[in-house]
């Protein structure tokens, strides 16, 4: 029966990483304009508008976001609970020894933490509250990245669980590491140069963050009954 639910559970995750993509597309559709450099811009562009933007209940140009703004907040809150039962479920399957399970149990919190900050995220609009947004990004991405950290280690130790799964979070935590160079110290989001670095960044970040999850979310799905592995 707890096989079965955390069978569930994976798929509920995968599930959510799909619908985030779609919810934050839809989104894009709606939002009316105006980027961090520019307020005069039409509609949402890719590589110059952040994903905050389109939870901004005011867009940059000024108009109501009445359909966007809602579709974000659906889909942050659904990455967020994803993330965190994502890794209460994961979090089982290193038992080996005690380190493993310390390891476990560390980045689990790690990742539930990040989960929470990304809902957080979503009740906190850029433009009603910047200090409290922007610190939950901070730490949000802070969390993600000793996470995947430590689950790369997790993996790697664990001998019934294919190494790709260890490479991909590898890869995956040095990509965030990456990502928190550039939060920290790139371009000002003041010039327009600024802006399409870091909202671009931001992109390939976050659509990484949704790719990594989706493959351990399904690779731990199949490795809960593997016949050539046994039950984990």
């Amino acid at each position: 029966m707890l096989s079965f639910w955390r069978k569930q559970i994976f798929g509920f995750v995968a599930i959510g990483c799909a619908l985030f993509v779609l919810l934050t597309a839809g989104a894009m559709l709606f939002y009316p304009g105006g980027t961090a450099s520019d307020p005069a811009t039409i509609g949402y562009s890719f590589l110059t508008n952040f994903f905050s933007d389109l939870g901004r209940t005011q867009a940059r140009n000024g108009q109501m976001n009445a359909i966007a703004a809602p579709l974000f907040f659906l889909a942050l809150s659904l990455a967020g609970a994803s993330l965190i039962v994502f890794f209460l479920a994961f979090a089982p399957f290193f038992t080996r020894t005690w380190l493993d399970r310390a390891l476990a149990w560390l980045g689990a919190l790690a990742g539930i933490v990040a989960g929470a900050c990304f809902i957080g995220i979503a009740f906190t609009p850029m433009n009603l509250n910047s200090a409290l947004h922007t610190q939950l990004v901070y730490l949000a991405f802070e969390t993600f990245t000793a996470a995947s950290i430590l689950y790369s280690v997790v993996l790697e130790r664990e001998r019934r669980y294919p190494k790709r799964f260890a490479v991909i979070f590898g890869v995956f935590a040095f990509l965030l590491l990456l990502y928190l160079g550039l939060l920290f110290g790139g371009p000002s989001i003041q010039t327009p140069q600024g802006v399409l670095i870091q909202a671009t960044g931001q992109k390939i970040i976050v659509y990484a963050s949704i790719i990594s999850v989706l493959i351990q979310a399904v690779g731990a799905r199949q490795m809960i009954h593997d016949p050539k592995r046994g039950s984990v």
